[in-house]
Formats: C-alpha cells, sequence, structure tokens
C-alpha cells in the first residue's frame, strides 16, 4: 500500500514538471532561415540538408516548404552556405514549424 502511494507520487510530480506542449504562432514574422543542418546545427535522423527556422535565438525544422523550393541550397547565397532572412506565417508545435507561408527576403 504504501509503496503504490510513494509510486503516486512520484509520478505525480514527474508529470508535473514535464513541459506541456505548447504552441507559438508567427504571423508575418521576419525569421532567420537556413539549412537546419549546416547553419543551426540541428540532428536529423536523414542524411540530407533540411530548412529550417531560427526564433529567439531556437532552430526548428520547417514542414510546408522545402530546402529546395528557395533554389539551389549549395550556392554561395543558398541555405547551406548563409543564414538568410524570411518572412514566415505559420505554427511552430511539438519542436518544428509548419509554415502556411515562406518568403525568402532579398539580401541586402
Amino acid at each position: 500500500m504504501k509503496y503504490s502511494l510513494l509510486f503516486f507520487v512520484v509520478f505525480s510530480l514527474f508529470l508535473s514538471c514535464t513541459p506541456a506542449d505548447t504552441s507559438l504562432r508567427l504571423e508575418d514574422k521576419i525569421v532567420e532561415a537556413a539549412c537546419g543542418q549546416c547553419q543551426f546545427q540541428l540532428k536529423s535522423e536523414k542524411q540530407s540538408c533540411d530548412l529550417a527556422i531560427r526564433v529567439n535565438g531556437k532552430a526548428y525544422f520547417v514542414d510546408g516548404s522545402s530546402i529546395d523550393d528557395h533554389g539551389d541550397a549549395h550556392a554561395a547565397d543558398g541555405f547551406c552556405q548563409r543564414i538568410r532572412n524570411a518572412r514566415v506565417t505559420g505554427e511552430i508545435s511539438k519542436g518544428r514549424f509548419h509554415a502556411e507561408s515562406f518568403q525568402v527576403l532579398p539580401l541586402e
């Protein structure tokens, strides 16, 4: 009996310390965009380059827009070679950015 009570207390503390899956809405926001692996050092199971954004110092892989949708990623101005600015709309949820719109801004 007392072990089940101890288990319940420990389990309840664990649940209360687990961060909730919160989401963040980005509406017409300018963010940094680049290859997640090459520029933001994100880890991926895939052996390819993938589009990512960085918001408030944290990087997220992008769903809804591909690195290949925006030109040659390995060109001098490509996402694997440099970090670009992009205007985005979408939602960060479950550790990924789900893009509704993704527009790469011209180099300054």
